[in-house]
């Protein structure tokens, strides 16, 4: 019982003090890393919870100082402060912080809570004039707000309705015609209690501002609409918003819609870099301009970009240089995520710093401030970007740097010393950072250091030696002696011969390489060869089989060009039974197995194929491909797992793109022994329901089809006919709920343009086939004309038809994708022709026809 009471209180006791233990935690990683702002959020809710109001008040403005203060936290620290100031007035302290408040962002809340708290003020000396002095700025910034400025402006009124005198009617009147010259929503019922407070009724400018007012309403309640379904941070919405308002070009509206937009956004970049672009480009106001940059970098202190599009406005704008170089250093200390910040912030201070100086002096304050700069710049280069391991960018800037020390600093001693810091650091082999340097020199130096660089860079380059060879050699021509022509011709050719042997041995193992890889490319060939003569003599011969193959592959390509079976039959269609036959027995009937097929005939080692696509389903026992009596893949075959539960897996892999086509995995079940086992395939009777469509554009999707189609009824299902490959016929099938549907769908689709093509609709009727028929094969089909009459064979090639050529049966007119049924608009004559009954001839048809022999 002790225990427990001791561990009741124990519990008791951390619960009360959990946010000083958490105070604990979070004030140490503040210490680390001062720009944390989670951090900064978790101390100020902690110490509200303890209720340590000096200790919050102190770390408000730590914050305040770092970073931007959301609406939610200026609020909470102003009424604190208000509070405090009851027991001890102090107004001017609270109307300094309110001041702070307001430049952080546009928030009409917090105008209003000000304006409200300066009438408290009002019977100080000049206390009226105060009130109305912040409720002017407040409907300059916020009275433009669509759904918020109406508080505001509706507070003042009220303001000068408590003070009302003679004098100051004229002044309500004045704010009544400005707040409806503003589009706001709910202005209806401003306008309606403007008319009953005025005692002459509206003026007719007053209305005619309303009117406009109104009009700019309507075009952005859309706007306004869709702000408020939308889910925060709603950035789609206030971006549509914002090119809305681009285009009007009203400014102070462009403004208000960015301000609304980066209050719930603020931690966007590409928000402030959009309307600081704008007010740099467009307004060009000053204190606008640069307090909104300001606002920018402290909400986002980790955009270099930001800070270098600061740095520029204020130069822009005319501000003093150690108001420049405080935010340059401020930005050296945001902690910027890669390295190339660090290069482009230093680069654009460095510009800055140029452009202060007179070169027309031979030395100037600004002079040695851009030199000891380039120095300071160097050194962060090589310390601090260098311990990020960013070896190779410390070396861009280096070589930006050297022309600017010579040029500028005149100092060319100190860009030779930077130029060996570069070889140094792994750029030696490289020709163009030798010539770079040698472009140096030859502008800035003098023709000793010139041949010294390009000695060095001959014996040091190995990317293009050549091409550093023929540069000594040019200089040599026009600036050296006999002596040194010499010289460098036999220090050329001396380098040249090594390198040309170099190259000579790497050739030649390379090429030793190529033959070894094709030896071995021969023996893996034989040893292929080998194992299906092995599996060809362990197969043997079964001719029979094979002509029926044969002939069922023959029907497969029937099949694919009538279009009845699409790509989808094979999904659950079970292997024919010569196929299972001409297998191992193993892999007959067996429900560890799948069928394979639908593979490319030119496919390479199909069994290693096989095998990478099937391992991830399971143990593999056995992978038989199937092959011609010449060798030749069939483009099917057989997977045996070690466990039925991967079979289920390995029917998922149906459709997988294997060398550009999808390929086809189904169960492999024996029809003869298992009758139960029902073979997909789509009706071929009138379906009442269904649509056939033709000439679609083989770009056209499913999506797009049912989007189509959906005016007209309710989808329930669209399928697109395809080849076995994949690839789409322009035909499909669309299923509608009912017949009506369907016949609506006719009507309204039939002959219409989709991208360019105009397709056909009719209801769907599919013509029946007989399995036994060849592709393209006019004659009847089902019992219309016995199979006997033509031979077991069919009809032979060389039983020609006696009947003269003018008295055969017309073929249905080009371009028409029979569906079975006949064609819209054709008498049922002509139906009846297609479907293969004699076109019955009068005795005015033979006379014509006798008469044109």
């Amino acid at each position: 019982t002790e225990s427990a009471a001791a561990a009741s209180l124990v519990t008791v006791y951390a619960l009360s003090h959990i946010s000083f233990l958490l105070h604990l935690c979070v004030t140490p990683q503040l210490s680390i890393n001062a720009f944390d702002y989670n951090c900064h959020v978790d101390l100020i809710k902690l110490l509200k919870q303890e209720g340590e109001l000096f200790r919050l008040r102190k770390a408000r403005q730590k914050m305040s100082e770092l970073f931007p203060l959301t609406e939610e936290i200026w609020l909470d620290w102003l009424k604190d402060e208000i509070r405090l100031t009851e027991e001890e007035p102090n107004r001017e302290k609270v109307y300094e912080l309110f001041e702070r408040a307001v430049k952080d962002y546009i928030c009409p809340d917090i105008w209003l809570e000000y304006a409200q708290y300066s009438i408290g003020g009002m019977g100080s000396p000049g206390g009226i004039d105060r009130v109305r002095s912040i409720f002017e700025r407040a409907v300059t910034a916020v009275g433009l707000h669509m759904t918020k400025g109406q508080m505001v402006w509706e507070a003042y009124r009220e303001f000068e309705n408590a003070i009302l005198s003679t004098t100051q009617l004229e002044r309500i009147h004045t704010l009544f015609r400005r707040q409806l010259a503003i589009p706001l929503m709910d202005m209806e019922g401003t306008y309606a209690e403007y008319e009953e407070w005025s005692e002459h009724g509206v003026p007719e400018t007053v209305m005619h501002q309303y009117k406009k007012a109104l009009q700019q309403m309507e075009k952005c309640k859309p706007f306004e609409e869709a702000l408020m379904v939308a889910e925060t941070p709603k950035l789609a919405e206030y971006q549509a918003y914002i090119d809305f308002e681009l285009k009007e070009g009203d400014p102070a509206r462009i403004q208000i819609t960015f301000e609304r937009a980066l209050s719930e956004n603020c931690l966007v970049p590409d928000m402030w870099a959009k309307y600081t672009i704008y007010l740099d480009r467009q307004l060009k106001f000053k204190d606008l301009v640069l307090s909104t940059h300001e606002r920018a970098v402290r909400n986002c202190p980790w955009t270099m970009g930001l800070w270098k599009s600061y740095l520029l406005a204020l130069e822009r704008h005319g501000a003093d240089h150690q108001t420049v170089s405080d935010v340059f250093e401020k930005a050296l200390n945001a902690g910027f995520i890669q390295a190339t910040d660090y290069v482009e912030i230093w680069q654009a201070y460095l510009d800055y710093l140029r452009r202060r100086v007179d070169f027309s002096k031979e030395s100037s304050k600004e002079l040695e401030e851009l030199r000891a700069a380039f120095s300071r710049s160097l050194d962060y280069m090589k310390h601090d970007v260098e311990e990020r391991k960013q070896t190779a960018l410390t070396s861009v800037f280096l070589l930006s740097s050297c022309p600017g020390l010579a040029l500028h600093c005149k100092n060319m001693q100190k860009a030779r010393e930077l130029w060996d810091s570069i070889m140094t650091k792994g750029n030696a082999k490289y020709a163009n950072m030798w010539l770079e340097y040698y472009n140096l020199e030859r502008s800035y130096g003098d023709s000793i250091h010139c041949r010294k660089a390009l000695h060095r860079a001959v014996q040091c380059t190995s990317d293009y030696p050549e091409h550093v060879c023929d540069v000594l050699l040019s200089f040599e021509r026009v600036e050296g002696s006999l002596e040194d022509w010499d010289f460098a011709v036999q220090k050329t050719e001396t380098r040249l011969n090594r390198i040309n042997e170099q190259r000579a041995k790497a050739a030649e193992k390379e090429a030793n390489l190529a033959r070894q890889e094709d030896e071995r490319a021969e023996q893996r060939r034989k040893a292929k060869v080998e194992k299906k003569a092995q599996k060809k003599v362990q197969k043997g011969t079964r001719a029979g089989e094979k002509r029926k193959a044969e002939q069922d592959d023959y029907q497969d390509e029937w099949n694919e060009d009538a279009g009845e079976i699409d790509c989808l039959w094979t999904c659950t269609a079970a292997p024919p039974a010569h196929r299972q036959n001409e297998d191992n027995p193993e892999l007959r009937n067996d429900n560890s197995s799948v069928f394979v097929s639908n593979l490319a005939y030119t496919l390479e080692e199909p069994e290693a194929k096989l095998r990478t696509l099937f391992e991830t389903c399971g143990p593999i026992k056995q992978i038989r491909p199937i092959f011609t009596g010449k060798g030749s893949f069939r483009g099917y075959g057989y997977v045996q797992f070690e466990s039925p539960v991967s079979v289920p897996e390995a029917l998922k892999l149906d459709r997988r793109d294997v060398e550009g086509r999808p390929v086809f995995v189904s169960p492999c079940v024996d029809k003869n022994k298992n009758p139960d086992f029902k073979v997909f395939k789509y009706n071929t009777m009138m379906e009442k329901h269904k649509i056939f469509i033709s000439g679609l554009p083989f770009s056209c999707t499913k999506e797009q089809l049912a989007e189509i189609c959906k005016n007209h009824g309710t989808v329930k299902e669209v399928r697109l006919v395809t080849y076995r490959s994949g690839k789409p016929k322009g035909l499909a099938y669309v299923e509608f709920a009912d017949e009506t549907q369907a016949s609506q769908a006719v009507l309204k689709l039939d002959g219409i343009e989709v991208e360019g093509n105009k397709i056909s609709v009719a209801i769907s009727n599919p013509p029946r086939r007989n399995a036994t028929d060849k592709p393209g094969s006019s004659r009847p089909t089902g019992d219309a004309m016995p199979r006997q009459v033509y031979g077991a064979r069919g009809k032979g090639r060389t039983q020609l038809s006696m009947l003269p050529r003018s008295l055969h049966r017309q073929s249905a007119p080009a371009g028409k994708v029979e569906n079975g049924s006949a064609a819209d608009g054709e008498p049922a004559s002509a139906a009846g022709n297609a479907a293969g009954e004699p076109k019955q001839l009068s005795n005015s048809d033979f006379a014509k026809m006798l008469l044109n022999m």
